[in-house]
């Protein structure tokens, strides 16, 4: 594993994290803070926890793409 792909997966994660944090405080199930039952932050932690998802998928596939894995078409026919 490379170091961007590293550095790509631990944002990943901590967007993941913060915005299912987000999203506890708006549905008022983490309280504790002025963000407890306020709806805009649930709205907010989806959207930050869905771009966390985006981005695993995108270091993910940018991983499989750089190893060089053909299809079976490449196999048969010899890369281009």
């Amino acid at each position: 594993m490379t170091l961007g792909r590293a550095a790509g997966l631990a944002v990943a994660g901590l967007l993941v994290l913060v915005g299912g944090v987000w999203w506890g405080q708006g549905l008022g199930w983490i309280g504790g803070s002025s963000m407890t039952g306020d709806s805009t932050w649930t709205y907010v932690g989806a959207v930050t926890a869905g771009l966390g998802v985006a981005l695993v998928i995108v270091v993910v596939q940018n991983a499989r793409r750089s190893k060089g894995d053909g299809s079976d078409l490449d196999e048969r026919y010899g890369k281009r």
